[in-house]
């Protein structure tokens, strides 16, 4: 397993996600899983920024294993994340691209568009972050140069 199942994992997303974060969080607590759910707490129209903002925090802080995020393309939640230092938020919206950032660049947060992709996929996609690990070797120096 490539994270900490002894560390929650944080979620959250905006109105677009509240029916896949809602799903996937309970889906993750059948598997054992702890979660850190950071909202959006009902469906109604939000600023994704509120929401990603505490996910990529409890990656960065150390307090969450790993993170994902929804939104409806995934690249509002994406560029969020993106701006804590220490986090490595990726979006995806296949499986080649859920094991390459994993593989190759270390993502600590998965970033999913709920309106292309469906929630079994969605599904997989997290399945697939969790069981894939980084590679390390030629790839770790790059991922050290990320940080500014």
């Amino acid at each position: 397993m490539a994270f900490d199942k002894n560390k929650p994992v944080a979620i959250g997303s905006d109105h677009a996600g509240f029916a896949y974060k809602q799903d996937i969080a309970q889906w993750l607590r059948e598997r054992g899983w702890q979660v850190l759910d950071h909202g959006v707490g009902e469906n109604r129209s939000v600023d994704y920024p509120d929401y990603a903002h505490p996910v990529a925090r409890s990656v960065e802080d150390g307090e969450a294993a790993f993170g994902i995020l929804l939104c409806g393309s995934g690249n509002g939640v994406n560029m969020t994340a993106n701006k804590h230092q220490g986090v490595r938020s990726a979006l995806c919206w296949e499986s080649d691209v859920v094991r390459l950032v994993r593989q190759h660049n270390d993502a600590n947060v998965l970033c999913m568009p709920a309106r292309f992709i469906s929630l079994e996929l969605a599904k997989q996609f997290v399945e697939l972050f969790i069981d894939t690990s980084f590679e390390g070797g030629r790839h770790a120096k790059r991922v050290a140069k990320i940080g500014c």
